[in-house]
């Protein structure tokens, strides 16, 4: 582990002041602003400090404070949400990473799901030890988001029935699709549920396969919404979709023109 090293006091000030004036990430654009600096010495001057140690490296060009009581500047990102923010902008946090912030999962994922409209060389990248999965849509998907402060930061979050509707548009962004029928219940289950508006979110991202799904679903699990199901069947698409794109399926439910994998059984409550 590198040692923190100690800075004058003409280099701590300069330091003090482009931290506060930048928001958890620092560039060499934004110190070349807060400094009246060129872009070229603001770069050489965060290297600098990120060699004795004030700041930490998170890709070229871009840096992160380390805390005053680490004694060591390789320490993980405190909020990944920040980063994602300055790394992959314009984008949101998404999937089973949304489905946690609102409540609809108790399992622990060790990824952050962003979806962007960047289409970046890699889909999972590392950044200081964390871990970000990544999904690119088109810039019409960008609906349906909730902005979220983190610090001095505005970030933003899939409201919860975009949420779920990514869910069902992308089974594996909620860690498959038996994950996302949990999250789906507890979606149902909650006050923020709104069929209405899943329907309408549904229409305007418009891949029919969410109403294959969505209707196979409540028909079987939520059967009582029957404004919901009767939506979904007037929205299918010919041809058949999968209900788990990544799963093998062995039963087409021949209502929703749906290929389901073993453990969901058309009509079962289980």
């Amino acid at each position: 582990m590198r040692p923190i090293g100690g800075l004058s006091a003409v280099s701590r000030q300069r330091l003090a002041k482009v931290l506060r004036q930048t928001p958890a990430t620092v560039s060499a654009r934004e110190t070349a602003q807060a400094l009246d600096l060129d872009v070229a010495k603001a770069s050489r001057l965060l290297a600098r400090w990120a060699a004795f140690g004030w700041l930490s490296r998170v890709r070229r060009g871009l840096y992160v404070p380390v805390p005053i009581e680490s004694s060591t500047p390789d320490v993980a990102l405190q909020d990944p949400w920040v980063v994602a923010e300055r790394l992959f902008a314009p984008c949101y946090v998404g999937g089973w990473s949304a489905a946690e912030h609102w409540g609809f999962t108790e399992q622990i994922f060790r990824s952050t799901l962003v979806v962007t409209t960047r289409r970046p060389r890699a889909r999972k990248v590392d950044a200081r030890g964390a871990m970000f999965v990544l999904r690119t849509v088109r810039p019409r998907a960008m609906f349906g988001l909730k902005p979220v402060w983190r610090g001095r930061v505005k970030t933003h979050v899939s409201d919860p029935t975009r949420t779920i509707l990514d869910l069902l548009d992308t089974p594996s962004t909620g860690g498959g699709i038996r994950s996302v029928l949990d999250m789906l219940r507890a979606y149902m289950g909650s006050s923020q549920r709104d069929s209405k508006l899943l329907i309408r979110y549904a229409d305007q991202l418009g891949n029919k396969a969410v109403f294959k799904r969505l209707g196979f679903i409540a028909s079987t699990y939520f059967p009582e919404d029957t404004a919901l199901v009767e939506a979904c069947g007037t929205r299918l698409s010919a041809g058949n979709a999968r209900l788990d794109p990544k799963l093998p399926s062995t039963r087409l439910a021949t209502v929703w023109r749906l290929w389901v994998p073993a453990g969901f059984v058309e009509g079962s409550r289980a």
